[in-house]
């Protein structure tokens, strides 16, 4: 079986969701090559050979882009079938035009596709989640680690690397797209299947390690054990982490710092308390600004994002978040995407039967794989709208705040050589 896998986009990252797929592919014998579309040219020959081809979609743009690459795919080979995997296919799975469709925790289900094994129906797959032992990841398919974002540390860039620790999340936030296919479960990977491909990605090059689970902290003892292991690798390391979590489990952050973690990056989504209760955020304004304390005392430096327009955010509460990144000398901390970022709501998300969001829905845009909704002040709209086009331009803060209408404190300030990842975050 010749089997050809693409990605279109992973944060920059080098595309760990191929790895994992043309491992166990690989392992089962069957013919997988593997091309990235985020920094390489489609190859026309290799769709002609190809009897299948996956496209993987572990997020809303990757499908987006993915099912673009889909029709230029059946234009090149009539005869080839079109399979998508991944967290976003198995949200959309009623929208997409494929032969197979496979969610998230998608190694079985390529195993069984590659093997002529019964599926159900491809369109309607099932949407729960397990997981099974991986084969090891074929980084080695993948494009040289200098064709993607690289770690700025201390002024450097550094080569980085991607892996995981866990996938799925413990938790349920309204307005995420892992609860409708974790339903709040996740699993672990083995630490010294975690450490082979830290060193597979050292092997390459990388001098900074990129931690891609959901939450590093959902298993802390995991990830304590995690931390230990990359002690003496002699490279730099990031995470993400739920506030929750930072509060919760505050007394390990020490460890990861000395244990060469520089940054975690925390969804703070809003500091209006009714809009972290509609998300189900597990936390509260207040603990932002605990949360805050504890990672700059443990010497970690704190990477919010954003979920800055909603149904519910008053340019008011737009203007409180601009105060706060202001007052905590933040600026350097937040990409510009993250003050443009507008609610999305896939199918199936946990908010389309909400009472709060409903008023707001219009349609399901199919072309989209979203939720069209609008906001009841259309002043908020225009705002997202200026504040969008200003950034895509390559604005920042200063001139968001300008278009928003808070005025900056007048205090000097000397940049800071804030640690960072040079391809800005966003889905």
């Amino acid at each position: 079986m010749r089997v050809l896998l693409l990605s279109c986009y992973e944060l920059g990252h080098p595309p760990l969701a191929l790895a994992q797929a043309a491992g166990a592919l690989r392992a089962a014998g069957a013919e997988a090559s593997v091309q990235d579309l985020a920094v390489e040219e489609l190859d026309e020959a290799r769709v002609r050979a190809a009897e299948w081809v996956a496209i993987s979609t572990p997020m809303h743009t990757a499908l987006r882009l993915g099912a673009k690459v889909a029709e230029r795919v059946r234009g090149i080979n009539p005869r080839v079938r079109v399979a998508f995997f991944g967290l976003y296919a198995g949200l959309n799975a009623d929208a997409l035009r494929a032969d197979a469709v496979i969610g998230a925790e998608s190694e079985d289900g390529l195993l069984r596709l590659v093997r002529g094994e019964a599926m159900g129906d491809p369109r309607h797959p099932s949407r729960g989640a397990r997981r099974l032992p991986l084969a090891p990841r074929a980084h080695d398919a993948l494009p040289p680690l200098a064709k993607y974002a690289r770690a700025v540390i201390d002024g450097e860039e550094r080569a980085a690397g991607y892996v995981e620790a866990s996938s799925g999340c413990l938790h349920h936030c309204r307005h995420c797209p892992l609860p409708p296919a974790y339903d709040g479960r996740f699993y672990v990977n083995p630490v010294d299947e975690v450490m082979r491909d830290v060193e597979a990605q050292l092997a390459r090059g990388a001098r900074h390690v990129t931690f891609g689970d959901p939450d590093f902290l959902n298993g802390p003892k995991h990830a304590v054990a995690v931390a230990r292991a990359m002690r003496d690798r002699g490279v730099t390391w990031d995470v993400t982490a739920k506030i929750e979590h930072l509060l919760k489990h505050a007394p390990i952050l020490p460890e990861l710092a000395a244990c060469g973690c520089v940054f975690v990056v925390s969804a703070v989504e809003s500091l209006s308390n009714r809009v972290l209760e509609i998300l189900d955020k597990g936390h509260t304004r207040d603990d932002v600004f605990h949360a805050l304390e504890l990672v700059r005392g443990a010497g970690l430096t704190l990477r919010p994002s954003f979920v800055m327009f909603t149904p519910w955010t008053t340019r008011e509460d737009y203007c409180d978040v601009l105060a706060w990144i202001d007052r905590e000398d933040l600026v350097d901390h937040v990409d510009a995407v993250q003050l443009t970022i507008r609610l999305l709501v896939p199918p199936g998300s946990l908010l389309e039967r909400h009472d709060a969001m409903r008023p707001h829905l219009r349609e399901l845009i199919p072309q989209a794989f979203a939720w069209k909704w609008t906001h009841p002040d259309p002043a908020m709209d225009r705002l997202y709208s200026d504040a969008f086009k200003v950034v895509a331009k390559g604005g920042g803060f200063d001139q968001v705040c300008g278009i928003a209408g808070y005025a900056r404190r007048p205090v000097p300030r000397a940049r800071r050589k804030v640690p960072r990842l040079t391809e800005p975050w966003f889905c």
